[in-house]
């Protein structure tokens, strides 16, 4: 279990100055919006966590890498950065932002910039405990929309993540008794064939999402140093192979979606998120109908209205702002922008931008697969 003495309120440690340079490059754009790392370390040891991509998972104290004010500034200067538009998240690739220590650092990030006036979505994402007086404090925020994802899994398997689920279901059910301006996401991830994803793991699931505002499923980002990891902790590997996407297979999403009838549940963060503050999605997946056909009419009917076929030339004028070479080989159809040669960067500022989805030709998403992994899906 989670050594206690780790999560104490102690002032968090500045960082060393050896950190890899992914660490403290502490700002970077991911699909969900502009990503602010300031603090980097957990204690928690979820074994699929992507702190095994940066070589950071050995680091369990939390440790600062820049005063919240500078990290603040840097943000709202970055060339991405757009007021009351770019989505934000805070805290979501090395650290919890709710443990002892760091939700302080996290409080002072959101007033810094709610104050600001600056209205954008903010995602912050924990799995570990959340106080009555936190969700005060949050509630106490005028301009930011807000959401909370709350990560559950069910998996009671130690080895794999040694964090009880019951802290998260109980951060859930003190923002559902409190909460109203800050939107709550029950996010039950990583769903895992043979592992959690039972009758009885789908009925926990179904009576958590009770208490959300929506609920956002998702499968296991498995690459090979997180299946290493898991070997050399002697559990046996989860899938047969590796993928640079998600993996979730057909039949496991078919149980879900019968199981969630009738309750508000999305394939997509972004849904999840655009629905419960009532706008529209932020990545545009509208114009991949088939990700959206799970989605509440009312969510539909927001998404449309905002669904905008791009111009080829504004689309053009996005990719000149990040660099993108070849121009000439960019098309636009009523599904998505397809480019040559992008970033992830590039292609989620320009998404965000467009309120519409932008695909790279050497990374093609199947239709029905979501833009998971093929495997399953064959």
């Amino acid at each position: 279990m989670v050594k206690i003495e780790i999560l104490d309120a102690k002032p968090v440690r500045r960082a060393p100055d050896n950190l890899p340079s992914s660490l403290r490059n502490y700002i970077d754009y991911r699909k969900s919006g502009l990503s602010l790392n300031h603090i980097v370390g957990c204690p928690l040891d979820c074994g699929y966590c992507v702190r095994h991509l940066f070589d950071n998972f050995a680091m369990k104290r939390p440790h600062l890498i820049v005063d919240d004010e500078v990290a603040v500034g840097e943000l709202i200067s970055h060339w991405a950065f757009r007021a009351h538009t770019t989505p934000i998240q805070i805290f979501n690739r090395a650290t919890d932002p709710f443990l002892p220590g760091v939700k302080k650092h996290l409080f002072r990030t959101l007033e810094a910039l709610d104050s600001r006036g600056f209205r954008n979505p903010v995602l912050v994402i924990t799995r570990w405990k959340i106080e009555p007086a936190d969700v005060e404090r949050l509630e106490a925020l005028t301009n930011l929309k807000l959401t909370i994802l709350v990560t559950w899994s069910g998996i009671d398997d130690e080895r794999i993540e040694p964090v009880s689920s019951g802290i998260a279901a109980r951060s859930l059910e003190v923002l559902a008794s409190s909460a109203s301006r800050v939107k709550k996401i029950l996010y039950w991830r990583p769903i895992i064939s043979d592992l959690n994803d039972t009758t009885e793991h789908f009925a926990a699931a179904r009576r958590l999402a009770e208490f959300a505002d929506a609920t956002v499923f998702t499968g296991l980002f498995y690459r090979e140093e997180i299946r290493s990891y898991f070997r050399e902790a002697g559990v046996p590997d989860l899938y047969a192979d590796i993928a640079r996407r998600k993996i979730l297979p057909r039949e496991a999403e078919g149980r879900i979606l019968a199981c969630f009838e009738g309750r508000p549940i999305f394939r997509k963060t972004s849904c999840g998120v655009a629905f419960a503050h009532s706008i529209a999605d932020f990545n545009g997946h509208f114009g991949i109908n088939e990700i959206c056909d799970i989605c509440p009419k009312t969510q539909r009917e927001i998404c449309e209205k905002h669904h905008r076929k791009p111009d080829l030339e504004a689309v053009r004028s996005l990719a000149r702002v990040v660099s993108l070479v070849d121009l000439d080989g960019i098309e636009v159809s009523d599904r998505r922008v397809e480019v040559n040669g992008s970033t992830e960067a590039q292609r989620y500022f320009m998404q965000h931008a467009l309120n519409f989805q932008v695909h790279d030709r050497a990374q093609p998403h199947r239709k029905h697969r979501h833009g998971r992994a093929e495997i399953g899906w064959e």
